[in-house]
């Protein structure tokens, strides 16, 4: 059985007083799963940068199972100074995180982020010995106007820049933007497609192999069938990851636990 990498990202949700209940309850869902934590299954959420303290606190409380790797939402490259608003690299380090995720079509739709800004987001973070996890993907009108692969290379390509070492410690994550929140989600075929083409694409950059998640809906009743796709990793989830149950029903399911 293939590893699979199951990505909680919480966007604007949690408290604190959530976060430390997320903690208690993923020690009894996840505890079945402690021995392929880590090997075939690895785990990780993201939680708001205001949780990120009490997240990183609860983690070092588990003890009848790994805890999962903690990342944060958004970063700005710059080390420090006058960026009003902004967390610098150094700061989520500094709370525990060892991932960020960069590029989400939330920041880049709603504030405005070009793919020059998120490449330079990803440099940092490399060079800072961070592991970016990298989002792209289409909107509806760029799907239903045959547009999908000149958009997903556009996206990618906006990190030639990078060396072949660089392009393969990124988390590639493929969220077609249709399909996220809309309760909609990419057919496995789709979702495939777009997959095993970013993975031949990473490869022309000079990449040798490259991890390539799945985002969009993904729930526990449609996991199996998108994490059985050869070119698809695992899934970097939205609202099914607020709850420990349902966020580990998705990799029990694939697994047949």
């Amino acid at each position: 059985m293939k590893k699979i990498y199951l990505y909680g990202n919480w966007k604007m949700n949690m408290t604190q007083e959530e976060t430390e209940g997320f903690y208690k309850d993923f020690v009894g869902q996840a505890t079945p799963l402690a021995a392929t934590m880590g090997k075939t299954l690895e785990v990780a959420v993201f939680p708001p940068f205001t949780s990120l303290g009490v997240a990183a606190s609860a983690a070092k409380s588990l003890v009848s199972c790994p805890a999962p790797i903690l990342g944060a939402q958004n970063v700005y490259f710059e080390p420090k100074g006058a960026f009003t608003g902004e967390v610098s690299i150094a700061m989520i380090k500094d709370v525990g995180c060892t991932h960020v995720i960069l590029g989400h079509s939330e920041r880049r739709t709603i504030f405005g982020e070009t793919d020059k800004l998120i490449a330079k987001k990803v440099k940092a973070t490399l060079d800072a010995g961070l592991v970016p996890v990298f989002c792209y993907g289409e909107t509806l009108a760029e799907r239903e106007g045959n547009a999908t692969f000149d958009v997903v290379s556009r996206q990618l390509r906006a990190l030639s820049a990078l060396s072949p070492a660089e392009l393969e410690k990124i988390i590639y994550a493929y969220e077609p933007v249709w399909a996220i929140g809309t309760g909609k989600s990419a057919t496995s075929a789709e979702a495939q497609e777009v997959c095993a083409y970013s993975k031949r694409l990473a490869e022309e950059m000079g990449a040798r192999s490259v991890t390539v998640l799945y985002g969009g809906s993904v729930k526990p009743d449609n996991a199996k069938e998108l994490l059985s796709m050869d070119a698809i990793d695992g899934a970097l989830v939205g609202g099914a990851s607020l709850k420990a149950d349902t966020f580990l029903r998705i990799y029990k399911g694939y697994a047949g636990i």
